[in-house]
């Protein structure tokens, strides 16, 4: 598949994802007395990517996330050559998706970016009041989870047709812990696009949720090589 065909899947998957996972926590979370409220927030994220596998992984590997795709590089599962433009697709995604995201929650009476626009954070910017240094611990495991979670669902001797769903539903269960650490990443581009309309505090503490992702990603990564005795084809 021609690598620009990639790229193009990759920008809609993850504009799915952005324009789903966090058009449900600014559009639906809180809305007058029946909010879908963090559970349904969960299951949004959770069905993005799910739905988005199924529609164009087989196009792209249906990555979505600047970090899985550094992790599938270290798990020997994808080409280093390719991992710049897989992220400038993905951002790309993201941004596209946080715009079209603005231009509708802009159209309500009241809407302001201070109240947070779905983004990451830590400290006085976590829902839950969280430190840096626990948003940063929950980003790392959860990452190396998910892309356990990932490579295990996509290895040649797992059941085939049924790894959209497992790591969909990993996806879910994510968000259903972390939600009130850090509002969930375990994605820097999904992270990205919202920090960008904010700017501000969110621009500034961006770093921690493209750091502790990556990081998380490729230790992941190592204990599942480690664990199911991969050897590298990239």
């Amino acid at each position: 598949m021609p690598l620009m065909n990639k790229m193009g899947a990759e920008a809609l998957g993850t504009f799915w994802l952005v324009f789903g996972g966090c058009g449900s926590a600014v559009l639906a979370a809180a809305f007058p007395q029946l909010g879908i409220g963090f559970v349904g927030v969960s299951l949004a994220f959770g069905l993005t990517v799910l739905t988005m596998a199924y529609a164009v992984g087989h196009i792209s590997g249906g990555h979505f996330n600047p970090a899985v795709t550094v992790g599938l590089c270290v798990g020997g599962r994808f080409p280093a050559g390719q991992i710049i433009p897989y992220w400038i697709a993905q951002i790309v995604g993201a941004v596209a998706a946080a715009g079209v995201l603005y231009l509708i929650a802009s159209g309500k009476a009241g809407f302001d970016l201070s109240d947070g626009f779905a983004s990451n954070g830590y400290g006085e910017h976590s829902p839950g009041g969280y430190t840096m240094m626990a948003g940063l611990i929950a980003e790392v495991v959860l990452t190396a989870f998910f892309l356990i979670i990932i490579l295990g669902a996509t290895d040649g001797r797992a059941p085939a047709g049924f790894a959209p769903i497992a790591i969909g539903l990993a996806l879910v269960l994510i968000h259903l812990i972390s939600i009130p650490i850090t509002n969930t990443s375990v994605n820097p581009a999904r992270s990205t696009g919202p920090a960008l309309f904010v700017g501000g505090w969110a621009l500034g503490q961006l770093w921690l949720f493209w750091v502790a992702p990556i990081i998380g990603a490729a230790i992941g990564a190592v204990i599942y090589r480690f664990v199911g005795g991969e050897k590298s084809e990239a």
